[in-house]
C-alpha cells in the first residue's frame, strides 16, 4: 500500500493526462466516472445534475447507472423492478447497451438490483475488467459525454468504470476523513494505470455537502487544496434540501427548481468541466 505522500504525488502527477479518446481515427465523447468508495457523497446527484447541465449547454449526454442500488435510475422516475433488461444484461449477457438506454431528461442506461450479482457472474469471464469499456464502444461517437455513476466500493463494477473512463471526478464530502478515501482510490487507479488503462487519472475533486457556516467544512476544503492543489475544482456543492427533494419527483434539480441556487452550482460545475476539456484538447 502506498504512503499518503506518494499517493498524493501520484494523483497530482496525472493531472493533465485525461484527453479525448480516439477510436478508428476519429475523436469520440469523453467518458467520466464519478467515483468514491465512500457512500453518501453525492455521486448520483452529481452524475444526474452534471449531465443535465451539460445537456443544457447543447451536449449529447449518456448517464450510466452502474450501482445496484439504482438510485440514478429512480432519480429519473423509473421503477427498476419494472425493467426487463438493465446494465446486468449488458455486462453479463453482452446485450447491446443501446437496448437498455431510456430517454428522460438525458439518456440513461438503467440499472436494477440484479446488478448486485454481476460481480459473481463475471468472476470467471476473460477480460471481465473491460466489459463496460467494450459495451460503450458502439455508442461513444453518439455522445459528447458519458457519465458513469459507480457503487460505493472499489469492486469489479467500479474497476470496470475506471477502465472505461478517460477521467474521474471524485465527489468528496467536506470532512477530515475524506483525504484517506482519496488515497485509497488513487491506489486503485495506480493499479489500473499499470495494467489496464494507462491514461486514466483524477480529473477533478468536487467538494460536496459544503456548509460555509461551519468552520469544519471550510477547513476540510483547505486541507484538500493544500494536498491536491488545482485538482480541487473551484465549484463547491453546498448543502440544500432541494437535492433530496428533486429525486422524489423523479427529476433533476433543473426540472425541479431551475432558477435556484442548487441548479446554479451544477451549471458552474458544467462550465468548469467544459473549460477543462477545452484546455486539455489544446495542451
Amino acid at each position: 500500500m502506498k504512503s499518503m505522500e506518494s499517493a498524493i504525488a501520484s494523483v497530482v502527477g496525472v493531472r493533465n493526462r485525461t484527453k479525448m479518446t480516439v477510436v478508428e481515427g476519429g475523436a469520440v465523447g469523453q467518458v467520466i466516472a464519478l467515483a468514491n468508495q465512500k457512500g453518501g457523497v453525492a455521486k448520483t446527484t452529481t452524475t444526474l445534475n452534471l449531465g443535465v447541465a451539460l445537456a443544457e449547454r447543447g451536449k449529447r449526454v449518456l448517464a450510466v447507472d452502474l450501482d445496484p442500488q439504482s438510485n440514478l435510475t429512480m432519480s429519473q422516475g423509473i421503477d427498476p423492478e419494472e425493467l426487463d433488461r438493465t446494465m446486468f444484461d449488458v455486462l453479463v449477457h453482452k446485450t447491446p447497451i443501446e437496448e437498455i438506454i431510456l430517454g428522460r431528461e438525458i439518456d440513461l442506461a438503467v440499472s436494477s438490483i440484479d446488478l448486485a450479482g454481476a460481480e459473481l457472474a463475471m468472476s470467471s469471464m476473460i477480460g471481465r475488467e473491460r466489459a463496460l469499456q467494450k459495451a460503450l464502444l458502439p455508442v461513444r461517437s453518439t455522445y459528447d459525454y458519458i457519465l458513469i455513476d459507480t457503487p460505493p466500493s472499489l469492486g469489479l463494477l467500479t474497476i470496470n468504470a475506471l477502465v472505461a473512463a478517460d477521467g474521474v471526478i471524485v465527489p468528496v464530502q467536506c470532512e477530515y476523513l475524506s483525504l484517506r478515501g482519496l488515497v485509497q482510490l488513487e491506489n486503485t487507479l495506480s493499479m489500473i494505470r499499470e495494467n489496464l488503462n494507462p491514461n486514466v487519472g483524477i480529473q477533478g475533486i468536487l467538494a460536496t455537502m459544503f456548509d460555509r457556516r461551519l468552520l469544519h467544512s471550510r477547513e476540510a476544503v483547505e486541507i484538500l487544496k493544500e494536498n491536491f492543489g488545482d485538482l480541487v475544482l473551484n465549484t463547491k456543492i453546498r448543502k440544500t434540501v432541494r437535492y433530496a427533494e428533486a429525486p422524489v419527483k423523479g427529476q433533476s434539480i433543473f426540472k425541479y427548481d431551475s432558477t435556484g441556487d442548487a441548479a446554479g452550482m451544477y451549471r458552474d460545475l458544467a462550465k468548469e468541466v467544459l473549460d477543462g476539456a477545452s484546455a486539455r484538447q489544446h495542451a
